[in-house]
């Protein structure tokens, strides 16, 4: 009789593997970029070399294995404080049955969208356009002045052209509709000599899987944050294409 043999493999066996499969692969993908991830290769290399300790039976060497892990787990949490509350943040505000409720976006959306950058881009006019993905934006939206309004490019370079009321805040899109303008968001990090609008939206497509358009009132630059990175400088026809990838997975 082989070793197979006396396996026994349970149906909720494969639903544990499956969880647990679903669960790293989200956490790798999370994390993937950041500065965790060498973290994790160094604990992977400790629980590597406590493995291999106590199969050899080196018992001094499987304990400041184990000593190091435990160091290792509290300097994770210590360090990684705002990975670990954007991690949390997405889990807990995501709703996987949201997309049943909110109106599906379309190819018109982009087109809108492009339409508006390009013509903020040659006025200079200076504007900052989140589009909502499935983790839900009400907490900011709430912040704004609530439009509920088709997007459209004539009502979005309104809405950001001096001296209207709301040209300071970010327009927050869900689905087809312009939800709320004026709306203040969280700051995040970007790179030197970029302003306020740029670190807003790098701020909120870090915390959510929103993505934000910006477009500079002082160079006219169209720039593209998903996931917390900026693409700056983008042509219409490229801001139309990472559109497409982002919001119709096309």
């Amino acid at each position: 009789m082989t070793v197979i043999s006396f396996i026994r493999i349970r149906p909720v066996d494969i639903i544990d593997i499956l969880l647990v499969t679903v669960a790293t692969y989200y956490f790798l993908r999370f994390i993937r970029g950041t500065r965790a991830i060498r973290m994790l290769y160094a604990l992977l290399f400790l629980v590597l070399v406590g493995t291999i300790a106590r199969w050899l039976d080196f018992k001094a060497l499987g304990l400041i294995i184990s000593s190091l892990t435990t160091v290792w787990l509290v300097a994770f949490v210590i360090l990684f404080q705002p990975e670990i509350r954007n991690l949390l943040s997405r889990f807990g505000r995501a709703r996987p049955i949201r997309f049943l409720f909110r109106p599906a976006a379309d190819s018109t959306l982009v087109e809108e969208l492009v339409a508006a950058a390009a013509q903020l881009r040659e006025r200079k006019i200076g504007a900052l356009i989140v589009v909502e993905q499935e983790i839900g934006l009400r907490e900011y939206t709430e912040t704004g002045s609530r439009l509920e309004a088709r997007v459209s490019a004539p009502l979005l370079v309104s809405i950001f052209t001096p001296p209207s009321p709301l040209h300071d805040g970010a327009v927050i899109i869900s689905g087809n509709q312009i939800i709320a303008a004026g709306c203040t968001l969280p700051l995040g990090e970007a790179e030197p000599g970029l302003g306020m609008r740029h670190r807003a939206a790098a701020g909120i497509t870090t915390l959510t899987d929103a993505v934000a358009i910006v477009v500079s009132e002082t160079t006219g630059n169209i720039t593209f944050a998903r996931r917390g990175r900026l693409l700056i400088n983008l042509t219409p026809s490229q801001l139309k294409y990472n559109l497409m990838q982002a919001i119709l997975k096309v």
